[in-house]
């Protein structure tokens, strides 16, 4: 079952649940007769309103990520906690409603009821679902190609694992080896079926080829010193990465533990927003981006007015930037340089005192005004108010080789500002990338719709005193 499939299901089984659990409530409380009431509700309205509003609780506790190998136990406590905190708001929202009713207040604990309802119904669909992936999985349908990193006794651990216990979802297509004579030593090119597919380097270029999904790392304690450098080939890569349990003292701080059947796996550099967490960044995104774009429209136009007459050539800049995942997208700003600032030089970055900069781009990019189209691509959701800076592909490419971690940038959706941006200068050596880097991976391990606050609060602040890069 693939993860549309999956979440396909999960949303039709929800569907009949949470309405079945609604007629069922509403039957009782209604139709039998044994409440009073001062005028009959409707059915139909009160039903979509209130099932919209279970699917925003169910998003903001996570119940629609994918539950690949995840624990039956931990699925069903936090249906127990979604539906416990949804129906507090909803006995609120009866109490007021019955208030201006008249309603005898008896009658309005029976949301208790309604919980046990939504709770019962909602698990066995739940359940249901993850009965028919297991049987899946164990057929081999839908489960994630993998590697496995190491060939090793603990690698060969590994596979005996996803081997043993298929509804695990990992399809094993090969092992790389970190130090050669490991395959080498007793010329062994394969364990039970799986062969070796090259050295741990070749990892970018299998994970393309190969579609890998999940990354398995098995390494002896001899090996902990190539942890940092498995992750960095992985990085940038929409792929899972877990690792076994004695290596957790190297990433303290950044892996997830889980135990499946019982066999302890740890996820590495998990994304560390809740669910909740990161629907309430992307709604401030769009919320302040709307307004900006629109409240401050006059201001834009007189912006690009000013552009077309000081100098001939575009209003917009556009140039292609890497964002999540490695997705290219072109980012938009106002045009502060002579047109075609790049054609001899080719790809540089700005200096200070930049002889290509205009007379009108000193000024907007003095106050970052030239940034305010970025906030169009904040709309489609290229961007993010708050992240680190998108850079052009020939700069990834090129830093990625000289930086370790430099592609865990790509994990998170690119801001116009963020906390490289607030503590540190622009980029204009490789040290200063560095510096920066620094600044972002403890952003991206810190991420919370506070810390954004703050970001963006200290960005203000930067741009009213005129401390652009002009």
């Amino acid at each position: 079952m693939s993860k549309r499939t999956e979440l396909a299901l999960v949303f039709l089984l929800d569907f009949i649940t949470l309405n079945g659990a609604f007629a069922a409530y509403f039957w009782f409380r209604i139709r039998s007769g044994l409440f009073s009431f001062a005028i009959e509700p409707e059915f139909f309205l009160p039903m979509i309103a209130v099932y919209i509003f279970w699917l925003l609780v169910f998003g903001l506790f996570g119940l629609y990520r994918s539950w690949y190998a995840q624990s039956r136990l931990d699925e069903m406590f936090t249906l127990m906690r979604a539906t416990l905190v949804g129906a507090l708001v909803l006995f609120f929202v009866i109490f007021i409603d019955d208030e201006s009713a008249t309603t005898e207040t008896g009658a309005r604990w029976l949301i208790l009821g309604y919980w046990f309802l939504i709770f019962a119904f909602v698990t066995s669909g739940r359940m249901a679902v993850r009965f028919l992936q297991k049987r899946f999985l164990e057929s081999g349908i839908g489960s994630r190609n993998t590697i496995i990193v190491g060939f090793t006794k603990k690698a060969q651990e590994l596979a005996d694992m996803v081997l043993t216990y298929p509804a695990l979802g990992y399809s094993p297509k090969g092992f790389v080896v970190v130090r050669e004579e490991q395959s080498q030593k007793k010329k062994i090119s394969e364990y039970r079926g799986i062969p070796v597919l090259g050295k741990a380097r070749q990892l970018p270029t299998l994970i393309r080829e190969k579609s890998i999904k999940e990354v398995l790392i098995g390494l002896d304690s001899t090996e902990h010193s190539q942890l940092l450098e498995i992750i960095r080939y992985c990085n940038g890569y929409d792929v899972g990465m877990k690792i076994m349990p004695d290596l957790y003292d190297i990433v303290s701080g950044q892996a997830r533990v889980s135990s499946i059947y019982g066999f302890p796996l740890m996820e590495v550099m998990p994304e560390l927003m809740k669910p909740w967490e990161s629907a309430m960044k992307r709604l401030i995104d769009i919320i302040v981006a709307l307004l900006i774009l629109v409240v401050g429209l006059p201001v834009w136009l007189l912006v690009a007015l000013s552009i077309r007459v000081d100098t001939k050539g575009p209003i917009f800049y556009k140039q292609e930037r890497v964002g999540r995942n490695g997705a290219i997208f072109n980012m938009l700003k106002f045009r502060s340089m002579v047109a075609n600032a790049e054609q001899k030089s080719g790809p540089v970055w700005a200096e200070k005192n930049d002889p290509r900069v205009t007379r009108i781009g000193k000024l907007i990019r003095r106050i970052h005004l030239d940034e305010v189209p970025q906030f169009i691509n904040v709309l489609v959701g290229d961007m993010s108010l708050v992240g680190p800076r998108p850079e052009r592909p020939h700069f990834v490419e090129k830093l990625s080789k000289q930086i370790p971690l430099y592609r865990r940038r790509l994990r998170v959706r690119p801001g116009i500002t963020g906390w490289a941006q607030v503590k540190h200068k622009y980029d204009q050596t490789v040290e200063d990338v560095k510096t920066k880097i620094k600044y972002d991976l403890f952003y991206i391990e810190n991420m919370s719709w506070r810390m954004d606050m703050k970001i963006l609060f200290n960005t203000l602040y930067v741009m009213l005193r005129g401390k652009g890069h002009a």
